[in-house]
């Protein structure tokens, strides 16, 4: 199979952003007199964005209680407010990112990045860690009405690219890439090392598990190799 395109996850595939969200999130719980939570509880609760993540951060409490609409939009502008301040400070490019990107621009693929991340956070990350040349479209969580796992995003990429969802190959670290990917009838892959709500990535419906985006690009390479073979 020749891919034409590949559409890439940020938060827990491209980047390592934990320290930064977790760093803001707590910051949140502080300005509420809530008690910090450690570091691998808030990695759990990442995914489906801002507001998700807000939720679950806010409804970690003694009372066991869900926030209600006003306590969650308060605490979802706490947390943009600091986390505006933290975007890209001690975030880290994962091993084998650049090689793997490098790699699939060399091979003549298009390019984008798919995350529920929030537009006015993806753009300067992408910039601030020397990323954003890769890519030919960024679709991010507020980009589309809806987003991954619904299907949206991806279709929304693949249009902005001019390719078939299935010439495409998405690659991601969690549940919400993977179905999302499914829905859309993408080829998809998963890296282990994310942030994938407590699941092992061993269960996800995935084409196939790739220990880098390095990894990846050799992955899409042999299978353009077979398929010239044919």
């Amino acid at each position: 199979m020749r891919f034409k395109a590949v559409l890439l996850d940020l938060d827990g595939t491209l980047l390592d952003t934990i320290s930064d969200l977790a760093d803001a999130a707590n910051a949140m719980r502080q300005s509420l007199d809530m008690p910090e939570l450690p570091l691998d509880t808030l990695t759990s609760y990442v995914g489906k964005g801002s507001e998700n993540f807000v939720t679950r951060v806010l409804s970690n409490n003694s009372a066991g209680t869900v926030p209600d609409a006003h306590q969650t939009a308060h605490g979802l502008a706490t947390f943009l407010e600091h986390y505006r301040t933290l975007n890209g400070k001690r975030t880290q490019l994962y091993p084998g990112v650049l090689e793997g990107l490098r790699a699939f621009r060399k091979a003549g693929l298009k390019m984008a990045v798919v995350t529920n991340k929030m537009e006015e956070f993806t753009h300067p990350l992408l910039i601030r860690k020397g990323l954003a040349h890769f890519f030919d479209a960024v679709v991010c969580g507020d980009t589309c009405e809806r987003k991954k796992p619904d299907p949206m995003p991806f279709l929304h990429a693949c249009r902005l690219l001019d390719v078939n969802p299935a010439d495409a190959l998405a690659i991601g670290d969690s549940i919400n890439d993977a179905q999302a990917a499914r829905a859309a009838g993408i080829t998809v892959l998963a890296v282990p090392y994310g942030y994938n709500e407590g699941i092992d990535v061993r269960s996800l419906d995935v084409n196939d598990i790739v220990m880098s985006i390095d990894d990846a690009a050799r992955w899409a390479a042999q299978k353009k190799e077979q398929s010239d073979t044919l």
